[in-house]
């Protein structure tokens, strides 16, 4: 597209599945797409997905999975966010902003009171412009071989019902992280 043709204007979308290609479509195929490779860590897939595209191609992604946890002795489920990919060249215009909007939309009517992310210091910021927060307790998640590992990653939280506060107390993830 030149320089001096409008641009197609974003279009956000729930997705019926999400494939590794569309994910090269957004990141490229790069051995590290999302930057937490050094983490060692296993991930779930999600089980619902939002896209951004513009035009005919995907731009931007993120995926929900309901999962269990417990906040000090109270157990209790939270929607988990994951996979937030916006393509580079679409970095700064507000994909990340509306791919995350619609994801929360839905989270709200999955059941749980909040929702959770993982994400590398460097994107703190971002998402707390988007109106979420950091938690400041280690959050201990599970891994293959039955392992159970402190998440290296930023956790943050956000919630999906007004009035809804987090509770106080350490965190566990009864699954592998999203």
């Amino acid at each position: 597209m030149s320089e001096n043709q409008p641009s197609a204007p974003p279009t956000v979308l729930r997705l019926p599945g999400y494939t590794k290609a569309e994910q090269d479509e957004i990141l490229g195929n790069g051995d590290d797409p999302f930057g937490v490779a050094e983490a060692g860590l296993a991930w779930l897939p999600k089980e619902e997905h939002f896209g951004v595209t513009l035009g005919d191609r995907l731009v931007a992604h993120a995926g929900l999975l309901r999962l269990p946890l417990a906040i000090g002795d109270t157990r209790t489920e939270v929607v988990g966010v994951g996979g937030v990919a916006v393509a580079p060249q679409e970095r700064g215009r507000g994909m990340a902003r509306l791919v995350v909007a619609a994801a929360l939309h839905h989270a709200r009517t999955m059941g749980p009171q909040h929702a959770l992310l993982f994400c590398r210091p460097p994107l703190v910021p971002l998402y707390q412009r988007l109106g979420w927060h950091p938690l400041d307790q280690e959050v201990l998640v599970e891994q293959p071989e039955s392992r159970v590992v402190t998440m290296p990653l930023r956790t943050m939280v956000t919630p999906l019902r007004d009035n809804a506060a987090w509770p106080s107390g350490p965190v566990r993830l009864f699954s592998l992280p999203m």
